[in-house]
Formats: structure tokens, C-alpha cells, sequence
């Protein structure tokens, strides 16, 4: 399987993913979209996995590199590729698919319980996650479920915590993917930016947690394996 990513960033890129990735001997490629870029072609990836960053997915004037990567998202969904999107991923994966992306009543920022839905009891991929988790959130805005999709994770904070179309789109609001130094260089980098709020922990509390990475690992790896079965079976 050759793996893509769309970058936003600098300090948020695939970490366990990319490492689950390699012990598979898979092909990793990324486009970094806040340099100069150039995006593949839709036959040199199979699964395309759009990450998160700080940004809405509206700010086209701050960031005009957000038209080209819509395009290319959209092209990507008509073409039948695997797609994954996570936080701003999923918000921009939402939007490819003619679903509103607006500010959520509460900010979620650390680590906070979601849980799946009955609908995700029929998903290949979801149903092999634990029916409740503890992951990993930093997000202000959410995504309606578009059209034609099911929702399958929510959370107290966050009706919609994930959504899949067709097997093969999946949208997750919340990180699957961080390590100890990824929380960190995001604490460093966002840390004048995370406030307060009823699910906003503080940097020590986020960091302290370590132990939910753990759990965190296992949940990757079950969802990148339900992905993974799903290329094999197409």
C-alpha cells in the first residue's frame, strides 16, 4: 500500500502512523503544503491521509494553498482512493463531501472519552475499535455527517467525533497519532492558544496523561489494520 499525507504543519505529521507504516514495509510520501508543492497524481497513492492543524478550513485568504488541497481532495473521492482524515482532515474530508464545517458549542483540548455509535457495529473498521477510548483532542470547530455517511463516534463535548462513507472515506475528529514528543512540540507551538472551557486541560494535565498513549497506540493500530483489510479486500 503507498501511503500519502497532506501536511499543514510543521510540528503535526504522521508519527505512529507513519512508524505502523514502515513495520508494514509500505511506501510513505507527503506533500508539506505550507512549503512550495507539488501534489501527486491520483494513481501514486492508494490511501490519502490529511492531518491536522490550527487553522479553518476556511481561511483561504491567510492560507491559499487550501483551495488546490480541496480540489485535490475532492478529485481523490471521485477517483474511489482510500481516504482518512483527522481533525482539520476530517473537517476538510467533511467539506469535499457538501458537509457544513462550524464552530462546535465547546472546545475539546486533551484527552477525553469518546465513544462509538450502534452504527459503527456494521463498519469494517470501527467495529474492531473498543466501544469506548480515550484519544487525543485539540479542536474548536466540528463537521455536520454528510450526506449519505454514518456517524460513528461521539463524545460528551462533540456530537460528531467521526463519520464513514462507503467503507472507504473516514473522517475522525479526534488524534490517533500522537507520541510523547508530538504533544509536546504542539503544547509548544499552540500552547498560547488553548484558553479554558469545561474540556480544555492544561498543558501539564495533557502531558501527565501518558498513559493513555498506550491505549491510544492500540486504537491505531486497529484502525489502520481495519483500513489496511479493506485495501486488501478491493
Amino acid at each position: 500500500m503507498r501511503i500519502h499525507s497532506l501536511q499543514h504543519v510543521s510540528y503535526e505529521f504522521l508519527t505512529t502512523i507513519e512508524r505502523w507504516a514502515k513495520e508494514k514495509k509500505y511506501f510513505v510520501s507527503r506533500t508539506l503544503l505550507y512549503q512550495d508543492f507539488e501534489l501527486p497524481g491520483p494513481d501514486d497513492f492508494d490511501l490519502l491521509i490529511i492531518l491536522g492543524g490550527p487553522m479553518s478550513i476556511y481561511e483561504e485568504d491567510r492560507y491559499p494553498w487550501l483551495k488546490a488541497e480541496k480540489k485535490f481532495i475532492a478529485n481523490a473521492v471521485e477517483k474511489g482512493k482510500l481516504v482518512l482524515g483527522i481533525c482539520l482532515g476530517a473537517q476538510l474530508l467533511a467539506d469535499a463531501l457538501g458537509a457544513r464545517v462550524y464552530k462546535n458549542h465547546y472546545k475539546e483540548i486533551g484527552w477525553h472519552p469518546v465513544s462509538l455509535t450502534e452504527a459503527a457495529k456494521d463498519s469494517r473498521v470501527f467495529s474492531l475499535l473498543p466501544r469506548t477510548f480515550t484519544p487525543f483532542l485539540w479542536h474548536k470547530y466540528t463537521f455536520e455527517i454528510p450526506k449519505g455517511c454514518k456517524s460513528v463516534a461521539e463524545s460528551e463535548g462533540c456530537a460528531n467525533q467521526a463519520f464513514e462513507c462507503e467503507d472507504r472515506l473516514i473522517g475522525i475528529q479526534f488524534h490517533i497519532e500522537p507520541s510523547t514528543e508530538s504533544l509536546k512540540r504542539v503544547i509548544t507551538c499552540c500552547g498560547d492558544k488553548i484558553g479554558k472551557g469545561k474540556y480544555v486541560q492544561s498543558p501539564d494535565e495533557m502531558l501527565n496523561d501518558n498513559s493513555n498513549l498506550g491505549e491510544l497506540n492500540s486504537v491505531m493500530n486497529l484502525l489502520m489494520e481495519g483500513i489496511e483489510r479493506i485495501y486488501r479486500a478491493d
